[in-house]
């Protein structure tokens, strides 16, 4: 990691730019993939498996033989973990927010809403260097709980042409419907646009690389819902000379592991702390069986020296990091300043991977600078909001000048007219 002593502003904006890769040719092999999934079916997944995943598939459909093997291969322990996680992030996401009664918003004008799932969700599940079966807990155990119908997974098959066991033990433990054995951007597009074997979705969710994020970009544009823009992976860690060197590292590499794309940040007041943290990094790194991946990341990644805890939160809420840890003094306080982050993690203790895992908030979260405007997964994501509203006389009494002034106001004849059919018809009946 390279380190930036008290940088300008526009030193700040290079050093903070996320990595990324030629979008001409990420569009367009994204694009190719989609319309030959559209046009094609089941037979381009085949020929995506082939190309792709280097494995040869007849069928996509996880069945019960396949669930059952997949049981058998999880130990007890991973078993018993997944069931911790699993009950606590029902007990954080089953607090939903409450809707408000019927609202009067004038004498006879009643509005009011409700919360409906959405229907059909599917989920993706990535698994490129590593499978990442939590992903199954954060998004599955929301949609069950918001009551989704139809919750259909997909997942890359590996080279014998399966899933990770754990990966489909999660599934059949967390309420998926139906998985399947597809990846990247043709998973995406299956679920989009549906195949003769895989159903179509109305709303697309989970992370992935950046094939699968301009992928979920692209059906959006096409009139599918998605979660977030959610790509490679990031953390940012706020530390002045309270925190842990050998944390901060851990912290650091744990972000770093997810693939080379991966961007870590260190913002600290601290030049001590920093290059304490740098050289647990250095030593911590020699330990990792994926030292190659968490290297390369490194290599996208900044420690900034800063002043005071203010730049840094002015920093850090201009960056809108997917993951923020901030271990400092007083770190509730600058907590409460953080109005730009996926999920935050407070005090020496708070762990990115906690979140990850098991406390019971959710990892699957907008990165790239997303989170300036989108919010992690929640049940609220799996539901859509109606809303209503009945008026009786008094109402059209009231209310009615009002819009047949504004309809008027707009060249609007009709509507100005539906409101002055039903005022006619009040005074008449009065």
């Amino acid at each position: 990691m390279q380190i930036i002593k008290f940088p300008t502003n526009e030193q700040l904006r290079g050093l903070l730019k996320r990595p990324s890769i030629d979008t001409g040719f990420l569009e367009r092999t994204v694009s190719n993939i989609l319309k030959d999934v559209h046009a094609n079916g089941d037979a381009a997944l085949r020929h995506c498996a082939r190309h792709f995943d280097k494995v040869e598939l007849e069928e996509f459909l996880i069945t019960d033989d396949e669930y059952a093997e997949a049981e058998s291969l999880v130990s007890a322990e991973i078993k018993d973990a997944i069931a911790v996680a699993k009950a606590n992030i029902e007990k954080f996401h089953t607090v939903a927010d409450e809707l408000p009664p019927v609202i009067e918003t004038m004498p006879g004008v009643f509005c009011w809403k409700k919360s409906v799932a959405i229907e059909k969700v599917g989920l993706y599940v990535p698994a490129g260097s590593a499978p990442l079966f939590s992903s199954v807990l954060m998004l599955a155990v929301p949609a069950k709980i918001a009551g989704c119908r139809e919750i259909v997974l997909a997942s890359p098959p590996n080279s014998n042409g399966k899933i990770d066991p754990v990966t489909l033990y999660a599934a059949k433990l967390c309420g998926v419907t139906s998985a399947f054995k597809i990846g990247g951007a043709q998973a995406i597009a299956a679920m989009a646009y549906g195949t003769e074997t895989v159903p179509a979705v109305y709303k697309v969710f989970g992370p992935g690389n950046q094939f699968v994020t301009e992928a979920k970009l692209q059906v959006l544009r096409s009139g599918v819902a998605i979660d977030m823009p959610a790509g490679p992976s990031e953390v940012a860690v706020l530390a002045d000379d309270t925190a842990i060197p050998a944390f901060v590292a851990s912290d650091l590499l744990s972000q770093a592991e997810h693939g080379p794309d991966s961007q870590v940040i260190l913002i600290a007041t601290s030049e001590e702390l920093i290059d304490k943290s740098l050289s647990e990094v250095e030593r911590q790194i020699e330990l990792l069986p994926r030292k190659s991946i968490a290297a390369a990341a490194l290599q996208n990644s900044t420690a900034i020296l800063v002043e005071t805890i203010d730049e840094a939160v002015e920093i850090l809420n201009e960056y809108a990091p997917e993951h923020l840890i901030i271990a400092t003094e007083r770190a509730d306080d600058v907590a409460e300043r953080i109005v730009n982050a996926g999920s935050v993690f407070i005090g020496n203790f708070s762990c990115e991977s906690a979140g990850d895992y098991a406390s019971g908030t959710n990892h699957t979260l907008p990165t790239g600078g997303a989170a300036r405007a989108y919010s992690g997964v929640s049940v609220s994501s799996f539901n859509k909001t109606i809303t209503f509203q009945k008026l009786t006389a008094d109402g059209v009494r009231g209310l009615g000048p009002i819009v047949e002034t504004l309809a008027a106001a707009e060249g609007l004849d009709a509507h100005r007219n539906a409101m002055a059919l039903r005022r006619e018809s009040v005074g008449r009946a009065q």
